[in-house]
């Protein structure tokens, strides 16, 4: 029998240990798209090429959600929750930033990432033993921070105040040719606010949502875009390494989201899909999302 493509095993594995959900895509099941204005602030023009970081006004799609694959779990039960914002760029053109509120993934390669999900059994009800999460760190050293972070991770208080992190690397390229590591980050100008345990376990599903069409209905909910700047020792390729926390940061916009999109579900919210001025660094696990997505995206749409 003819070995099934990587990311194909990956995707029927997140099935086979959360369950199949038609229509639903196999990662972060359960969210809300919005609609959204980023403004570039031009601190980022010498930095790269990419348009919707010149100084100017780019209209964007903005997807909130609970990272389970499962999605009759209720909010808490997710303490990872993403914000992936799609960028409209000029001759309908697109450019995507995928971030969750944790600064590492938990695998290095997406070999890791696969066997690692054979042994995610106890994590479909929400609440992984202590023998499993030991388990994976006995077998994966290098995951052992990723592991940590979950293990203490308090979810935001809202979608509205948590910082979202894109995990993996990006070259960004100027008008010269010259390439300059970077990572992403959403800094919510609600302020960063978390989740203590008491609360969490009384919120209701569905509570996310509720809380930010309420904020919206106040007014836009901002964020600052920032970027890190990577120096020539800092890995590129590892999404289970976060960088010095001396590394400079630059705020390059700002993004305002101002209401519910309509009829943007089948939107494919793909990590490496960039433009002009940004390329994918050699990070496996981000290449590798690519066709994890694909598939998922062709799964749901087909109603599997």
């Amino acid at each position: 029998m003819e070995k099934q493509p990587l990311a194909e095993t990956a995707v029927n594995q997140i099935e086979k240990v959360f369950g199949r959900y038609p229509g639903y895509r196999r990662a972060h099941a359960r969210g809300d798209i919005y609609e959204g204005v980023f403004a570039a602030n031009g601190a980022a023009s010498e930095l790269t090429t990419a348009p919707h970081f010149q100084q100017g006004e780019t209209r964007a799609l903005v997807r909130f959600s609970h990272s389970s694959p499962d999605p009759t779990w209720t909010d808490i039960m997710s303490p990872v929750k993403g914000m992936a914002v799609q960028f409209h760029l000029p001759e309908s053109a697109v450019a995507n930033i995928v971030g969750v509120n944790s600064p590492i993934f938990v695998a290095k390669t997406p070999e890791v990432f696969t066997e690692m999900l054979t042994i995610m059994k106890s994590f479909k009800n929400g609440k992984p033993r202590i023998a499993d999460l030991a388990q994976l760190v006995a077998k994966y050293p290098e995951s052992r921070a990723g592991i940590d972070v979950l293990k203490k991770m308090h979810a935001p208080a809202s979608f509205a105040t948590g910082r979202y992190h894109a995990i993996h690397v990006f070259y960004f390229i100027d008008a010269h040719g010259n390439k300059r590591p970077v990572k992403y980050e959403w800094e919510p100008e609600a302020g960063v606010d978390t989740l203590s345990l008491a609360k969490a376990v009384s919120m209701p599903i569905e509570y996310y949502k509720a809380d930010f069409e309420d904020r919206l209905a106040k007014g836009p909910v901002a964020f600052q875009l920032n970027i890190v700047l990577g120096e020539k020792e800092d890995p590129t390729d590892d999404p289970t390494q976060e960088w010095p926390a001396d590394r400079k940061k630059l705020a390059i916009g700002r993004l305002l989201v101002t209401g519910k999109a309509e009829s943007a579900e089948t939107v494919i919210f793909d990590p490496t899909v960039a433009t002009q001025g940004i390329e994918c660094s050699e990070d496996r696990i981000l290449n590798f999302r690519k066709e994890a997505y694909s598939i998922s995206h062709d799964r749901r749409t087909k109603g599997m």
